[in-house]
């Protein structure tokens, strides 16, 4: 039987690939066997420290959707993305079936599709809802990486993004998987994926990027999260030649690295590329060696991407 490649976004993130394959395994219990959990790259840290708390094996390796040999698309799921930067290679020859997401939408089908959006903090907190739509109970693997995601997306309810619903989900799935001490947990989630120490500053600025078209201008923008801003700030030289070395090899008009500090819940920018002024307008600020405060900036979804996308109209 032909394959369903459930898939998130390139370069992803604990939510990009807990939500794949929580979605497959409601597949599997809805009688949909040839479901696959797949993922666009390495797993990260924390979704490697997710995975192993509770016992999952981390999705499919999918390095392209290209059609087979004797000309068949493949089908296709995505969750957690639908820009056209961060699909699968070769998606324009492949067919989507649905999109499940929870960000701004900028996608162009040929076909008809199943479209589920919501303005949540997580898309593993619309898969939990289809779940209960669907009067399936998830296992206690999908049910703990679905909290891991949320907890991730929303850097433990911290990030303007969170809903209710977000909450009310992490509780009831700290239940269902045993974790219910789910802020301990998520402490040590979070703390996990700050550890910066064993990468390379090319892996720093790629372990959580995502590519944006912004009125015509190809902007990078990357984000990691730690309790160490002083100490990532002190690699700024090598991050900038990481970024710069991307902005030649990819052609991007602005290279932007947004540096979270979970416990200040606020984040330093540092950008590079010919188009600064989308930070400075966008965020009034005014960049002193490529640098900038942003209070209570956390979210790139929500206080990053909008403003900069307002500031290249």
């Amino acid at each position: 039987m032909e394959k369903i490649l459930i898939t998130g976004h390139k370069i992803p993130d604990t939510d990009s690939i807990c939500s794949a394959i929580s979605y497959t395994e409601l597949k599997h219990a809805q009688g949909i066997e040839n479901a696959v959990a797949c993922r666009l790259g390495k797993v990260s840290r924390e979704t490697q420290y997710a995975l192993d708390h509770f016992g999952a094996e981390a999705p499919l390796f999918l390095d392209n959707v290209n059609p087979d040999a004797d000309g068949t698309k493949k089908k296709v799921i995505l969750v957690d993305h639908n820009e056209r930067f961060q699909t699968p290679d070769g998606i324009e020859n492949a067919k989507i079936l649905e999109v499940i997401d929870h960000h701004k939408f900028n996608l162009i089908t040929d076909e008809p599709l199943k479209i589920v959006a919501d303005t949540v903090g997580c898309t593993s907190t619309i898969v939990y809802r289809l779940y209960k739509q669907a009067g399936i109970t998830p296992s206690k693997r999908a049910a703990g990486l679905m909290m891991s995601a949320i907890i991730s997306d929303t850097l433990l309810f911290k990030s303007p993004t969170c809903t209710p619903e977000d909450v009310e989900a992490v509780k009831e799935l700290s239940k269902l998987a045993g974790e219910e001490n789910y802020e301990e947990y998520g402490m040590k989630l979070l703390i996990e994926g700050t550890t910066l120490s064993d990468k390379t500053p090319d892996e720093i600025i790629t372990m959580d990027m995502k590519e944006f078209d912004m009125n015509g201008k190809t902007v990078a923008i990357a984000q990691v999260n730690t309790v160490d801003t002083k100490g990532t700030l002190s690699m700024q030289a090598d991050l900038e030649k990481a970024m710069n070395d991307r902005i030649n090899a990819k052609g991007y008009d602005l290279f932007v690295l947004i540096i979270t500090d979970i416990v200040k819940a606020g984040s330093y920018v540092l950008a590079t590329g010919k188009s600064p002024e989308l930070v400075e307008k966008g965020f009034k600020v005014t960049l002193e060696n490529n640098t900038a405060w942003l209070e209570g900036v956390v979210s790139r979804k929500k206080q990053v991407v909008p403003f900069m996308l307002e500031a290249s109209k």
